[in-house]
This record gives C-alpha cells, sequence and structure tokens, in this order.
C-alpha cells in the first residue's frame, strides 16, 4: 500500500509543472488587446472632438455677419405720407464689425492647437487600454492556472485520503485516525482556496468584460513556459539607461505631448488677452431715400458711411487682470506638467527596481526554492513509506511544495503585469514610436479631423 502510495504521489507531481494544453475558442492575451482597441469608444469620440475644433477653426477666423438696418425716420404722424415733410426718408444701411487686433487669426490657431493634442490622446488611450487589459488578462491567467494546479493537487489529496483509510482499515500499517482527520482537513482548505481562486476569476473576468465583452470569458491560452520570462521590448536597455534618458523618453510620453499642446494653446490665449488693448472696429453705411415735395419736385436722396471703434482706455481693471490671468493658467499647466513628468519617472524607476527584485526571486524560485521543497516532499514522503516519519508532516510537505508552486506563478504574472506598466511609460522608446513636432502633428490633426468612422 505504501509503495502503491509513493508512486501515485512521484507520478503526480512529476505532473505539475505541465501547462495545460489550451482548447480552441482560448483568448489569447493579444487577441484580447486587439478586442479592447476595436471596442473603444473613447477613441471615436476623440476623432469626433478633434473634427468639432477643426469646424470652430473656420469658424472663429471668419468676420461676423454684416447688420442690415431698414428704417423709415421722420415720419409725419398726421398723414404718415413721406412726401409731406422734407426730412422724411425710407433708409437701408449696412454695418460690419472688425475684431480687435489679431483676434481671428489668434482664434482659430489656438482651436488648431487643441484639435492637435487629440492624436496624442489617443495614442495615450491606446498605449493605457494596452495596460489595463494586459493586467486583467493576467490576473484572469494567474486564477484560471491557480485553479488548475489546485485541482492537480486535489486529486493528489484523494490519493492520500483513499491510501490511507485502506492502510488505517487494514491495521497493517502505522496510519492513525488523526491522520484521517488531518488528510480530510486538508482537502477542505483546497476547497476553500478553489472556492476564493474562482471568485478572483470571475471577478478579473468581469472587470476585462468591461474592454472586450463576452469573450472575456473564454479559457485564458495559456503561456508557452519560455515565453513568460521574455522581457518587453521597451525594457530592453532601460534598466542600464541613464536618469537622463528615462527623462528623455518620460517627456516624449503621448500624455505629455498632450499637455503640451494644451500650453500652446493657452499661451495664444495670453496674446489673445493683449489684443483687448487694441481698438474693435466698425464701418457703416446708410442709404436714404427722399420723396417728391408738395409741388412735385424731386429730393435729393441722402448717403452716408462712418467708422466706429472703442477706446481701451480704462484697462488697470480689464485688459491687464485678463492678461495677468491667462498667464497665471499658462503657468499652473506648465507646473502641472512637471509633476506629472516627475510623477511618471518615479513610478519607472520603481517599476525598474521591482522587476529587477522579481527577476531575483523568480531566479531564486527555479534554481533553488522548487528543487528544495520537491526533495523535501519527497523525503518527507519516503520517511513515511519507511516508518521513520509521520503522515502529517509528508502532508504538510506536500502542500509546502504546492505553496511554491502557486507563488512561483505569481511571481512570473506578476513579472508580466510590471512589464506592461514599464511598456506604458517606455512607450516613447518603443521602435514604432515618432516623436512628431508641433507642426508635424497640426498637419496631421487637419487631415484627420474628417476622417471619422
Amino acid at each position: 500500500m505504501k509503495l502503491l502510495l509513493m508512486t501515485l504521489c512521484s507520478t503526480f507531481w512529476l505532473c505539475l509543472p505541465a501547462i495545460a494544453q489550451a482548447a480552441p475558442g482560448t483568448l489569447t492575451l493579444d487577441a484580447a488587446i486587439e478586442l479592447a482597441g476595436s471596442a473603444d469608444p473613447w477613441l471615436l469620440g476623440s476623432r469626433y472632438r478633434q473634427q468639432a475644433l477643426a469646424e470652430e477653426a473656420v469658424a472663429v477666423g471668419s468676420l461676423p455677419d454684416p447688420k442690415v438696418s431698414l428704417t423709415a425716420g421722420n415720419l409725419p404722424l398726421d398723414t404718415f405720407d413721406i412726401n409731406q415733410e422734407p426730412m422724411t426718408q425710407l433708409m437701408v444701411g449696412v454695418s460690419q464689425a472688425f475684431p480687435r487686433g489679431d483676434t481671428r487669426v489668434l482664434a482659430q490657431r489656438q482651436k488648431g492647437e487643441l484639435a492637435a493634442q487629440e492624436p496624442w490622446l489617443r495614442e495615450d488611450r491606446s498605449a493605457q487600454v494596452e495596460r489595463k487589459v494586459t493586467q486583467l488578462w493576467y490576473a484572469a491567467y494567474l486564477a484560471q492556472e491557480t485553479i488548475a494546479l489546485i485541482e492537480r493537487n486535489r486529486s493528489l489529496f484523494d490519493y492520500l485520503l483513499d491510501a490511507a483509510s485502506a492502510s488505517y482499515s487494514s491495521a497493517l500499517g502505522s496510519t492513525r485516525q488523526q491522520d484521517l482527520v488531518r488528510a480530510q482537513l486538508e482537502l477542505t482548505r483546497l476547497e476553500d482556496r478553489l472556492t476564493a481562486l474562482h471568485q478572483q476569476r470571475d471577478a478579473a473576468q468581469r472587470q476585462l468584460g468591461e474592454w472586450i465583452g463576452a469573450s472575456a470569458n473564454s479559457p485564458l491560452l495559456a503561456l508557452p513556459a519560455n515565453d513568460v520570462m521574455q522581457p518587453a521590448g521597451a525594457l530592453q536597455g532601460a534598466a542600464a539607461a541613464s536618469r537622463e534618458q528615462r527623462y528623455g523618453w518620460i517627456a516624449s510620453h503621448p500624455v505629455l505631448q498632450a499637455i503640451d499642446r494644451r500650453i500652446a494653446a493657452m499661451s495664444t490665449e495670453v496674446d489673445l488677452a493683449r489684443q483687448g488693448y487694441k481698438p474693435a472696429w466698425g464701418v457703416n453705411a446708410q442709404y436714404g431715400y427722399r420723396g417728391q415735395d408738395p409741388v412735385g419736385r424731386d429730393r435729393a436722396d441722402l448717403f452716408s458711411v462712418g467708422v466706429t471703434f472703442d477706446v481701451p482706455l480704462f484697462t488697470g481693471d480689464l485688459q491687464d487682470k485678463q492678461v495677468g490671468a491667462a498667464v497665471a493658467r499658462v503657468e499652473a499647466l506648465r507646473t502641472d506638467r512637471q509633476l506629472l513628468a516627475r510623477r511618471m519617472l518615479a513610478e519607472l524607476e520603481t517599476a525598474l527596481a521591482r522587476l529587477q527584485r522579481l527577476d531575483e526571486r523568480s531566479a531564486l524560485y527555479a534554481e533553488r526554492l522548487m528543487p528544495q521543497m520537491a526533495n523535501q516532499a519527497d523525503a518527507a514522503l519516503a520517511a513515511y513509506n519507511n516508518d521513520d516519519g509521520d503522515f502529517a508532516e509528508a502532508v504538510r510537505a506536500r502542500i509546502a511544495e504546492l505553496d511554491a508552486q502557486v507563488e512561483s506563478l505569481g511571481l512570473s504574472i506578476a513579472r508580466q503585469q510590471m512589464l506592461a506598466e514599464i511598456d506604458y511609460l517606455l512607450v516613447a522608446a518603443k521602435p514604432g514610436f515618432v516623436n512628431q513636432s508641433p507642426s508635424q502633428v497640426d498637419n496631421n490633426a487637419d487631415n484627420n479631423a474628417g476622417n471619422i468612422q
């Protein structure tokens, strides 16, 4: 009986490191990211906002509509006859207002600068979606693989319980009643762990479903063992890069590029406020028709033309304050950008440090801890089979080995999630990323403004 027990345990534990083959209809990480990107309504909304700003840029660059006036002037109230009095006339006038200084040009430029931030925001959004979906996918994958690992161990403990029961019933071995209780207790604990893991997997799938819909409920494709530890593309050279190089990558991040476009728009707002020191002009023209006099003689028609403008004399409480407020908003936005860049750089350095420690722990588990746990479990089982150890110690050794395997899997998944965070922060360091100049971004904004699917 003990020999059979040892054979079952050894065969079972040799099979534990194997990863289950994926069945048809599984969901890969790349497929999840592609689904989330194609189904993200925010990207479409951004294109609409860009188009709206492009349309507004044309509108604010146009002159105000001219105004037409129709007037009957100096009508006699006794007869309302336009020929009775020489002052009576029918007048038609037109006036055109001209905004202050370069207001139209500056307002048009400001709208273009605001539109130019949308491509950067979309690129940042795509990177954020990839990071979020990757982390959720790996969270669900961790729960799935841990469940599969414990399910295989539950079968082992079933074997242990059956073998112990047979040994106890036969009264030929050294198995005691407390050994049976211990085996049953460990099975109950495994069932509790499985329930908690199912809860975690369901929660991760529901969160993933926010991004990809019902596909989140599909089984996740198991990762090849040799691919789990491969570094992300943006990580290459990042650990050895200087702080200045890392800051350069962070400074080119799409979210900071979008803030740069907004700062440019706010700077244009300062120029717009300065236009308040210049007068606003208006031109008007009026034609007045007069009828004949009482004896039938024609009267000369009248024509008037004039220019109007305001005089910004009292600028202390209006124009000066408007310019000061616009300048303060620009500086506040620059401060926000600096703080965001510092925070992102700190997050990058923290993530790189954590990744290094995860690599060290993973290597420790793979090279030393896991083999030692396996040897300890085998030694405890061999001692029990040779009547030199007790059943509880053999079970505890197997549980410790199981916990080590779960922890090792968790380290691998934590590493992948950390790589997703680093990939987001180093999106500007990826080979396909092009750091465009403001003029290129503005041109792209104009070209893409009407391309709404």
